[in-house]
């Protein structure tokens, strides 16, 4: 079975996040990790491999310091990777990133392609779905449960309220959510050899897409931090008067109500 997983490196989720002058995030001195919902669809990748055999193919959009994050999924059992690395992809959108890795993966023998259900940076839960639009293939999001028989993949998903069972023909796209399995941590064994996998780095052009063909359809000019939030106000008193006094602040100063 051939298996590719997309990974995007991003910033730690416990890494305090600072602005630069320009509105933009100052990345210096902050800890980069592999996208946490990207390490549940390597452990998945590695439980097939392990169950069907085959080959797991690491794709990932990025400079030279997305090669940690793919050396340590490869460091956790992946085979090889693939990585997109081009000036003209500084501002590129996920519609962008999307087309891009349609690209290359495009060029992989592949029967599923497995992606983290959301970035915990951008929050924005597109490029896996558009990755598929972009391949013609089914894809199913949010899975908790995968299994697969022959040419054809059960999964249950998380839906609001509950799951749901669906059954989809391979080759297919599925996002893995929390709960799908317990990524694995890499043996030191798997970090000697991950030295020695190959990490294909290609440009555009060698995935064959043209810059003003992907350039990106939405602009961000500015990031902000949120206010600080203000401290909370303690009501004394007793539990009538300070319910009263809650509800005429809640109306007076609030304005909620």
């Amino acid at each position: 079975m051939n298996i590719v997983v997309t990974v995007k490196q991003t910033f730690d989720t416990e890494a305090k996040i600072v602005l630069d002058g320009k509105g933009n995030i100052d990345g210096s001195g902050v800890n980069l990790v592999i996208n946490p919902y990207d390490e549940f669809a390597i452990e998945e990748a590695l439980k097939l491999k392990e169950k069907f055999g085959g080959e797991i193919t690491i794709v990932s959009v990025g400079g030279e310091a997305a090669t940690k994050a793919i050396r340590t999924a490869l460091a956790m059992g992946c085979d090889k990777a693939v990585r997109v690395d081009d000036p003209a992809l500084a501002d590129a959108d996920e519609w962008a990133v999307a087309e891009i890795l349609g690209k290359v993966v495009s060029k992989l023998p592949y029967d599923l392609i497995l992606s983290g259900r959301i970035a915990v940076d951008d929050g924005s839960s597109q490029v896996a779905v558009r990755l598929a639009d972009a391949l013609g293939v089914p894809s199913v999001s949010s899975i908790l449960k995968l299994d697969i028989e022959g040419t054809a993949a059960t999964v249950t998903r998380e839906i609001d309220g509950g799951t749901e069972l669906i059954e989809v023909k391979l080759p297919a796209l599925f996002t893995a959510q929390k709960g799908l399995n317990e990524p694995r941590l890499p043996s030191m064994k798997g970090i000697m050899g991950a030295k020695k996998k190959e990490i294909a780095v290609q440009s555009l052009a060698d995935a064959g897409a043209d810059p003003g063909a992907v350039a990106a359809k939405m602009i961000v000019p500015k990031l902000s931090l949120p206010n600080p939030r203000l401290a909370g106000k303690l009501i004394p008193g007793e539990a009538p008067d300070a319910a009263r006094e809650l509800a005429k602040l809640l109306r007076e100063e609030a304005k909620v109500i």
